[in-house]
């Protein structure tokens, strides 16, 4: 997690997502617009593709799901994450 921005007492980084995916997956983004891009096969209602895509992140992190937070984009695809210390 070094080449994540400081922020606060943890770490941000930025995610695209993409919901109403065939599968779900991390990866990352080699279009350069976010750090990680992340595809989920939860439909964007009522925070269900938020809360799909901070259990993916932190499975994919090795981190509890209680020490990533958004930061911003609760409603856009494009989010920032942080992993706190």
């Amino acid at each position: 997690m070094d080449d994540f921005t400081r922020f606060g007492d943890g770490r941000a980084f930025s995610v695209r997502v993409t919901p109403k995916a065939v599968r779900n997956l991390v990866e990352l983004d080699s279009d350069g617009i976010a750090d990680l891009r992340v595809r989920v096969t939860v439909v964007p209602e009522g925070g269900k593709a938020n809360a799909a895509v901070q259990g993916l992140l932190a499975r994919a992190l090795g981190v509890a799901k209680s020490r990533l937070e958004l930061v911003r984009g609760a409603t856009s695809r494009d989010k920032v994450f942080r992993v706190r210390d």
